[in-house]
Order: structure tokens, then C-alpha cells, then sequence
């Protein structure tokens, strides 16, 4: 990971949280259908991939399978609206605390640019 800055590092994050929110929205968007299983993926090893992608190679999404170990209803289903919303309220803070560490980021960037003109 040596030569990976912050922005690259923040950039990661954010998307693989973005990717996130989407699949969760979509398990949200399938809590009707017969036979659909709760799709989910590894936060940390798919934004360790998307930092190894930072390196040149485009990073093409994250691996995302049926989650183990949901009580299925009768006609099959395994999404249950509780935990999709506790998930998308981790998700939510993980994404606020990204974008307060970019604009943390961006502030440290306008000072050290204006500190040249004091």
C-alpha cells in the first residue's frame, strides 16, 4: 500500500460504502419476492481489493454472495427489514465519517495552500 495518499485511501472507502447502501436498498427493494436471498459482502476485504485496484488496475466492484445464517420465511425469502436498517444505519455513519475525513482533508490542503501567501 506504500504511494497510496489519503484521497486515494478516503476515495476507496467511500465507494465500497456506496456499494454498500446500494445492495442494502436492494435486499430493502426485494423484501416481497419469493425465494430472494439477502445479499451482503465484506466491508474490509472489499475496501482492502478496492485500495490494491487504487494501484492502477480499476477496482470492479465487490464480491457480493447470500448472507449465512437469516431465518428464511415460509416462501423463502430472508430479508428482514430490521437488520437492513440497522446495516443502513452503520453504512450512513460510515459514510458521514468519510466525508468529514475528506473534508478534513480539503481544509488541510486550503491551508497549507494559503499559508504560502501570509
Amino acid at each position: 500500500m506504500a504511494g497510496i495518499d489519503t484521497m486515494q485511501l478516503l476515495e476507496g472507502y467511500l465507494k465500497v460504502n456506496t456499494d454498500r447502501q446500494q445492495m442494502i436498498v436492494s435486499n430493502m427493494a426485494n423484501i416481497d419476492t419469493p425465494g430472494y436471498k439477502t445479499q451482503g459482502f465484506d466491508f474490509e476485504r472489499e475496501f482492502a481489493s478496492a485500495l490494491q485496484g487504487s494501484g492502477g488496475t480499476a477496482f470492479a466492484g465487490p464480491k457480493v454472495g447470500d448472507v449465512d445464517g437469516l431465518v428464511a420465511r415460509p416462501d423463502g425469502n430472508t430479508v428482514s427489514m430490521d437488520r437492513e436498517s440497522l446495516e443502513m444505519a452503520k453504512a450512513q455513519l460510515k459514510f458521514r465519517m468519510g466525508t468529514q475525513l475528506l473534508k478534513h482533508e480539503f481544509s488541510t490542503m486550503m491551508s497549507a495552500i494559503h499559508a504560502e501567501t501570509k
